[in-house]
C-alpha cells in the first residue's frame, strides 16, 4: 500500500474524501480515491446520531476506522480529535490505529470536550500541552509507517489568525508530519497560512462552514498539499435519505424514484459479493 508521504512527494496532492463507515469506504475508493479521511464529525453523525460535540469515545473511532481500513487497500487518516485525554491516551490512540491499518490521524489543540471546527464556542488548550501531546504522539509511532497532522483550532478560539500560526510553528518542532490550521475565514487567510506556515499543510474543506471552498488546482497553486472534504458523503447521504424516506411515506412506493437508488445489482458490486460468493466456494465441501 501506497504511504501518505509517498503520496505528497514532488508535485503529489491528496485529495481526500470523509467516510464514516466501511460502506461509505468503498463507495469512495470504488470512486479512484487514493487516500481517505476517517471524519470524527460523520461518525459521531452515523454512529451515534449526534453531534460532533465531543461524545465519540476513543474506542468508537479506533473500532470505526478497523472496519474502514479492513475494505479499502489505499491510506486511511483518522479525525483522532485532542487524543483523548493526556499524553497516555495519546499513546495508546497512535498505537491502537496503527494495529487497525491507519496510516495516519490529525490531532488537535482542543479543549475536551472538542467542537467541530467551524462550530463557535470552541476553547484551546495551552500551546505546550498540545506540544506534549504531539511529542507523545510522535514517539508512540516509532518507526511505523504513520503520517501525523497536528491541527490548531485557535483561529476561532482566540479570534487570532497571527496565534493559530504561532502555535502551527510550534507543533512543527516536535516532528509531526503536516500541519493544519483550522477555520481560516477568507481567501487572504488562507494566502496567508500558505505563506507563514511549513509545508506540508491541510486545507479542510467544509460545506457551509467558515472557510471558503476552492478547487484542487487552487488550492495546489496556494501550497497546499491535503484537502479534506470531511462531510461531502454525510450530507450527501443524509439529503438523499431523507428525501427518498419522504417520498416513499407520501406515496407509498418507491417505483418512481427508483433512479435515485443504486441497483440491486450495483450494490452487490460495492460490497463484493461476487468476491465472498467466490470464497466461499473455495472452502465449500461437496
Amino acid at each position: 500500500m501506497t504511504s501518505v508521504g509517498k503520496l505528497l512527494e514532488g508535485s503529489g496532492f491528496i485529495l481526500a474524501p470523509g467516510v464514516y463507515d466501511a460502506l461509505s469506504a468503498r463507495a469512495a475508493r470504488r470512486a479512484g480515491f487514493e487516500a481517505l479521511f476517517v471524519s470524527g464529525y460523520s461518525v459521531a453523525a452515523s454512529l451515534l446520531g449526534e453531534p460532533d460535540v465531543g461524545l465519540l469515545t476513543q474506542t468508537e473511532v479506533i473500532d470505526a476506522a478497523r472496519h474502514i481500513c479492513r475494505v479499502v487497500d489505499c491510506p486511511v487518516i483518522v479525525d483522532a480529535d485532542t487524543g483523548y485525554g493526556g499524553t497516555l491516551n495519546v499513546v495508546r490512540t497512535v498505537r491502537e490505529l496503527i494495529q487497525v491499518g491507519a496510516k495516519g490521524c490529525f490531532l488537535e489543540d482542543q479543549v475536551w470536550p472538542k467542537r467541530c471546527g467551524h462550530m463557535m464556542g470552541k476553547k484551546v488548550v495551552p500551546m505546550e500541552e498540545h506540544v506534549a501531546r504531539l511529542r507523545a504522539a510522535v514517539d508512540a509511532r516509532g518507526s511505523a509507517d504513520f503520517f501525523i497532522v497536528a491541527r490548531t483550532d485557535a483561529r476561532e478560539a482566540t479570534d487570532s489568525l497571527d496565534e493559530a500560526i504561532r502555535r502551527a510553528r510550534a507543533y512543527k518542532e516536535t516532528g509531526v508530519d503536516a500541519l493544519f490550521v483550522e477555520a481560516p475565514r477568507s481567501l487572504d487567510e488562507l494566502r496567508t497560512i500558505s505563506r507563514e506556515v511549513t509545508p506540508p499543510f491541510v486545507a479542510n474543506m467544509l460545506e457551509g462552514g467558515v472557510t471558503p471552498i476552492l478547487e484542487r488546482e487552487e488550492l495546489r497553486q496556494l501550497g497546499f498539499k491535503i484537502a479534506v472534504f470531511p462531510l461531502t458523503g454525510l450530507f450527501a447521504a443524509a439529503r438523499a435519505q431523507t428525501e427518498v424516506f419522504a417520498h416513499l411515506r407520501a406515496s407509498g412506493t418507491t417505483r418512481d424514484v427508483l433512479d435515485r437508488l443504486l441497483t440491486f445489482h450495483d450494490f452487490h458490486q460495492l460490497v463484493d459479493l461476487e468476491g465472498r460468493l467466490a470464497l466461499d466456494k473455495r472452502y465449500r465441501v461437496g
